[in-house]
């Protein structure tokens, strides 16, 4: 499968977290979010020129900043169904 991280990924697809690049800080703010390796996430949205990205994980939609969403490498999962 294929490496990509969030910002690359398009609106309604989803991937697990493979690698969180970053420091003790952003691992663990991620951490509280629930975005840890592992988790599947959505892509939701996302604002041109370097907007935030709106994630979900879980039930629950996130908004994070385009830097951070960079640091978040992801598998994409083959969409089977559309919801």
């Amino acid at each position: 499968m294929k490496r990509i991280d969030l910002t690359k990924m398009k609106e309604g697809e989803r991937g697990i977290v493979v690698e969180l690049s970053g420091g003790c800080g952003l691992l663990s703010r991620l951490s509280a979010l629930g975005i840890r390796e592992g988790t599947e996430i959505k892509k939701v949205s996302s604002q041109l020129m370097r907007g935030p990205v709106i994630i979900q994980v879980g039930n629950t939609q996130i908004a994070i900043g385009f830097g951070m969403a960079r640091k978040i490498i992801v598998e994409k999962k083959k969409s089977i169904s559309r919801e």
